[in-house]
């Protein structure tokens, strides 16, 4: 399946204006609670959002499904939410909560 399946999302979060940590915040608060498989379009107008999107979805687990081909007016990113997720901080989206493995001395 391909981010540009004509298959919907079931969340929108519109990040239209917003810097990528906001839009990543928005994000995060939208997406607490949602099941697994979960389909999530992001839109968003920060021309870093096709960096950041993917990265943070790297780095949580999610799986970035790329740009939705659409005639909206804003790009439009779509993700997949995954099982096995690691959940970021309320306050810091580029941060889990899951504490940083400790290196021996």
């Amino acid at each position: 399946m391909t981010a540009g399946d004509a298959e919907g999302a079931d969340i929108t979060v519109d990040g239209t204006g917003l810097l990528c940590v906001t839009l990543l915040l928005r994000l995060r608060a939208a997406i607490d609670g949602a099941a697994p498989g979960t389909r999530v379009h992001v839109i968003a107008t920060d021309p870093a959002a096709p960096l950041d999107l993917p990265a943070w979805c790297h780095m949580t687990g999610h799986h970035y499904l790329g740009p939705v081909p659409s005639a909206a007016e804003h790009p439009v990113y779509a993700l997949r939410l995954t099982s096995n997720a690691r959940r970021t901080r309320p306050d810091a989206p580029w941060h889990t909560t899951q504490p940083a493995s400790r290196r021996s001395s």
